[in-house]
């Protein structure tokens, strides 16, 4: 449906290009494609749940408010004469701007549900720099001494604020997480259509007479209409798509952080105050300094902003990467490089406390018979079930690490061999389905290294396992205090 609906679409856009040049037929025409997108919209936020419809109804509203104001701006210039600001049309092609705003802010909320500095930052930068465009090609003249009222002014300035807010939130929904199939792009696209439109008509404003020529030259006018006819039709095109209710999904997974578009979007915006200071300095003499010093000082700490976050984003990243190495994918326990690191350091301490340390080194009995018999993934269970069950009857000090395969070491600070006995019985007693352990355990001799001291305990283990398994052996040359 979306894709007939899409050429019949493209078909109405050419077809209105050798319309006769008549006011009415025109607007009758214009109109006409703008409702028939406000019912594609509809149509297909019907096939949606109720709760997912929100957005879809707000771009409707938005749609059929400026698609209406259309007829309205020509019935009353050709039947009324108004024609000077504010026209009873301008409430009308104001409205699309609150109502497509909602519905981006809708789909920007769902998409993500934790808020995004970061985007929010780039949001700010890019229309800050756009922001300053606006202010001194179409705002600010509008109040230099000029015959029109406070209400007239409003109006007209009302419009380039409007697309400042459509610029802001497309930019935010662009760096949002969530699906980004074919719905998202004709979404994005229509917004980059009207902002398109809009931009042209200032363009040709600040032209003067010359812009005023170029207005009213059929051709450049229907083309300019033309622009705003695609930005209805996207929107029923992207309504009518299969995966149009994914566009409100919430993501996955976190999206990119500066590519190479968003990063040259940025940088193009932070140049803007420089550039309208050049450009105003060229034709001889600056006429908006404060304007420009503001923008700059705004950008300046907007890009702090987003290199402050960007680093923290780098730090936690980076820590991220460190815990990953430090421990065991499958079991969530330190990994044999963390019980490296940490077994010199609890030496260290008993020497200079003058406490025992206790080392064991625990294998799974007949673990390759589990595996052969239930399959590898009930073995994966098993280890994560048997080192949480271990780890749960240690005390807070204690540390059990994985080192490799179904072999595990503990650590017991201040534990002869008598406490470390009990603490491997505990653990032997809490092993899960059945199952059991053969432990070999050592006490630091306070001579020792630690690979010797884990060899020591290794022995042990293999002569627990040779006199039958599911015991545990204490390592022969223990020091006079070990049982203690």
């Amino acid at each position: 449906m979306s894709r007939a609906f899409g050429v019949l679409a493209a078909l109405a856009v050419v077809i209105y290009q050798f319309l006769p040049d008549d006011r009415w037929w025109l607007t009758a025409t214009q109109v006409g494609i703008g409702w028939v997108s406000v019912t594609a919209i509809l149509a297909g936020a019907h096939r949606m749940p109720r709760r997912e419809r929100l957005p879809w109804w707000l771009f409707a509203a938005g749609v059929f408010a400026n698609a209406t104001g259309i007829a309205v701006a020509t019935i009353a210039a050709e039947s009324y004469g108004l024609v000077d600001l504010p026209t009873p049309a301008d409430p009308f092609f104001l409205t699309l701007f609150p109502a497509v705003a909602g519905g981006l802010a809708v789909l920007i909320r769902r998409r993500d549900r934790r808020p995004d500095r970061s985007a929010l930052v780039d949001a700010a930068t890019i229309t800050t720099g756009f922001g300053l465009l606006a202010w001194v090609y179409v705002i600010a003249p509008r109040n230099l001494g000029d015959h029109m009222d406070r209400l007239a002014h409003a109006t007209q300035v009302a419009y380039p604020i409007g697309d400042l807010l459509l610029i802001a939130l497309t930019t935010r929904l662009l760096r949002s997480g969530g699906s980004r199939g074919a719905p998202f792009w004709w979404i994005t696209a229509s917004l980059a259509a009207f902002l398109l439109g809009d931009s042209a008509w200032v363009v040709l404003g600040n032209l003067g007479a010359e812009g005023e020529a170029l207005a009213n030259t059929p051709w450049i006018a229907r083309l300019l209409e033309s622009v705003f006819l695609v930005a209805f039709l996207l929107f029923g095109v992207a309504a009518l798509h299969p995966g149009a209710r994914q566009v409100a999904e919430p993501a996955d997974s976190r999206p990119a952080g500066l590519g190479k578009g968003l990063l040259a979007l940025l940088a193009g915006a932070s140049m803007i105050a420089p550039a309208v200071l050049v450009a105003q300095t060229a034709t001889g003499g600056v006429t908006d300094g404060w304007s420009i010093a503001f923008c700059s000082a705004v950008l300046f700490l907007l890009v702090v902003a987003r290199m402050a976050l960007l680093l923290r984003e780098v730090e936690r990243q980076a820590g991220q990467l460190r815990d990953l190495a430090r421990s065991d994918e499958l079991t969530g326990l330190p990994n044999r490089r963390a019980w490296n690191d940490e077994l010199p350091r609890a030496l260290e301490r008993a020497r200079r406390d003058g406490e025992p340390v206790a080392v064991a080194v625990l294998d799974l009995d007949h673990f390759k018979r589990y595996n052969d018999t239930f399959g590898h993934p009930a073995g994966d269970q098993l280890l994560k079930a048997a080192s949480a069950a271990w780890h749960a009857t240690l005390r807070e000090v204690d540390v059990i690490a994985r080192y490799g395969g179904e072999e595990f070491v503990v650590l017991l600070p201040a534990a002869g061999a008598g406490d470390g006995r009990q603490a491997l019985e505990r653990a032997l007693a809490a092993t899960p389905l059945g199952q059991t352990f053969s432990a070999g355990l050592a006490v630091w001799d306070c001579r020792e290294t630690s690979d010797e001291l884990i060899q020591r305990a290794d022995t042990a283990l293999y002569r627990a396992k040779k006199d039958g398994r599911a015991r545990i052996e204490i390592a022969a040359g223990q020091p006079s205090n070990a049982a203690a």
